[in-house]
């Protein structure tokens, strides 16, 4: 009789330990979420998956992370051109190659003189990186 009590006790323990880790977990889910830190998953070859936790670890990695990707994805919103000719994109984000094929596949919607000069630039750019400094519209 004192090992059916001694078992149900030991389950009933694990239980409530089960259910403080799964509320601890929750609660720490919610702490990321409001500070704006969401988890994604990647699928990446396992050399480059160790490169970029090995990486992870200096203090500067966010900040390279986030210039690299500032610098290979474009946003839609800012530029008024690109906006216009991407209204069926969602996301909000393109890669550069996609938004010069946006610009040269839609060249004769593009409002050439009202254009900013940071959207002009990013033009130039994208035209000297993807089609060897022209656009063929």
């Amino acid at each position: 009789m004192k090992s059916e009590k001694a078992d149900s006790f030991a389950q009933d323990t694990v239980a409530v330990r089960r259910e403080q880790l799964r509320r601890a977990k929750r609660n720490q889910r919610d702490r990321e979420r409001q500070c704006g830190l969401v988890t994604y998953e990647l699928r990446l070859p396992s050399r480059l998956a160790q490169k970029l936790k090995a990486g992870s670890k200096r203090t500067d990695f966010t900040a390279a992370l986030h210039a690299f990707v500032d610098h290979q994805v474009i946003g839609i919103e800012n530029y008024d051109n690109l906006r216009l000719i991407a209204w069926n994109r969602s996301g909000g984000f393109v890669t550069r190659a996609e938004a010069f094929q946006l610009y040269e596949n839609n060249w004769r919607h593009i409002d050439q003189d009202g254009m900013s000069p940071g959207e002009h630039a990013l033009i130039k750019q994208l035209a000297e990186e993807h089609g060897k400094g022209l656009i063929n519209a």
